[in-house]
């Protein structure tokens, strides 16, 4: 047991909601973790984050590194286990549940990393943007949180990349990991947002409570929807006759003005719709096209879209569609405030449970300060401090990853222990009030 691990009770409530994953000895390793994961202000390795948990000194470094690499338990469990626990807290009863799915790569070097390789950065420099590591595809939930004007996007399923194996389509691991959330989530309906990369013949099979929004690309074949049956013998058609090109259609197109909104702000937009099939992607399974184009042009169309979701309007769409982008964030956010892929393992069941661990941290920091940590001061009293922030009027991510530490370290010291904190401690304290962007 780790007998110096104090845990708040606003936080200790969340980690409950995962305790059927563990054993009870790796429940209470992954307690640790997950506070030092948290609560570390310096580099956020396996090791560090025992040294952020202040369990250096009475926990073996061993255990940690076990924890990811033979402990018996599952990071898909983990996710789906976490992905209950964000709808439970921050949806409405039998509200949908909007989906979005990205892939990133994680840099690593060295030739034993497990399932390393060369893969696309974004990031990178030069003209090749591609960049050594481990590739993984991330499926988060959108929400709105009451205290935040934009939407915030929560990892909770994430899978790696693995060339030469089945795993390394990018869209079949999305649609088993949605066919996978769509089975822990019965009855509630599942809007997936994606790019244009995630559209290809394993959509398909698809469950019919989950819908898929993405990008249509231009060379898409579309056809009309299949002719009435004849009553002769034989197989009846599955799709109607083919449609023109994309450009075409839309020169045929009636557009009508339409009000969308994209990143909190209104605009004025000229749109079309087309019923049709896109059989190659999605079968004999009816989708919707939005064509948009600016209000001052009169090109053929701005921006393609198409929908598995017919009930949706054209403003529903397009903003569904805009708030992918909150994914983009939490990747950032991932990497940039909580570090994750520091921790630089190599052994397979290591590496394919670390990524997932430092997701699931940031998401259970953002569900803590959603249910027990905000505070209607926070945003003004940072205002206060700094005074040239004067458009902030909502707490950023950075701000909830800073007032958890406060919280974990301040449990430490609990009215119990009549000992004087050391020279050590107090200097812990010290830099987890400081602000990194002072």
């Amino acid at each position: 047991m780790l007998p110096d691990l104090s845990l708040p009770p606003s936080l200790a409530r969340l980690l409950n909601g995962l305790r059927p994953c563990f054993t009870a000895p790796t429940f209470t390793t992954f307690c640790a973790l997950v506070c030092g994961m948290l609560a570390q202000t310096g580099r956020r390795t396996v090791c560090g984050m025992l040294v952020g948990a202040g369990l250096s000194t009475s926990c073996s470094h061993d255990r940690a590194h076990k924890f990811f690499s033979t402990a018996r338990w599952s990071a898909e469990r983990l996710s789906l286990l976490l992905a209950k626990l964000v709808v439970q807290l921050l949806l409405p009863a039998d509200a949908p549940v909007s989906v979005v799915i990205d892939d990133t790569l994680f840099t690593r070097t060295g030739k034993k990393v497990w399932a390393a390789g060369w893969f696309h950065d974004g990031s990178a420099k030069g003209p090749h943007q591609v960049g050594y590591g481990n590739n993984w595809v991330i499926v988060g939930i959108l929400l709105t949180l009451p205290m935040l004007d934009r939407p915030v996007c929560l990892p909770v399923l994430a899978r790696l990349v693995r060339k030469g194996t089945l795993s390394s389509s990018r869209l079949w691991l999305a649609q088993q990991m949605v066919t996978t959330l769509a089975g822990a989530l019965p009855g509630r309906g599942i809007h997936v947002v994606a790019d244009a990369a995630y559209a290809g013949a394993e959509l398909k099979k698809l469950p019919g409570q989950v819908s898929w929004t993405t990008r249509l690309r231009k060379d898409a074949a579309l056809y009309g929807p299949p002719p009435p049956r004849t009553g002769r013998r034989g197989r009846p058609r599955q799709k109607g006759d083919k449609l023109p090109k994309l450009t075409d259609l839309a020169r045929a197109a009636p557009f009508t003005p339409t009000t969308v909104r994209c990143y909190g702000n209104d605009r004025a937009v000229h749109s079309a719709t087309i019923s049709c099939l896109w059989y190659s992607v999605f079968g004999p399974r009816p989708v919707t096209v939005v064509l948009l184009r600016e209000a001052q042009t009169s090109r053929g169309y701005d921006l393609a879209l198409v929908t598995t979701d017919l009930h949706a309007t054209t403003s529903q769409i397009v903003e569904r569609y805009a708030c992918r982008w909150a994914v983009e964030v939490a990747i950032e956010d991932a990497k940039q405030l909580l570090s994750v892929g520091q921790a630089h393992n190599r052994k397979a069941q290591a590496v394919e449970r670390t990524v997932p661990f430092g997701l699931a941290c940031l998401t259970l920091a953002v569900c803590w300060y959603a249910t027990a940590g905000h505070h209607p001061e926070d945003v003004t009293a940072h205002r206060t401090r700094r005074p040239w922030y004067r458009t902030k009027t909502t707490p950023s991510t950075a701000d909830m990853l800073t007032k958890l530490p406060r919280v974990l370290i301040a449990a430490r010291f609990r009215p119990a222990r009549p000992e004087q904190p050391t020279l050590t401690e107090l200097q812990t304290i010290r830099l987890a009030w400081e602000d990194p962007a002072a």
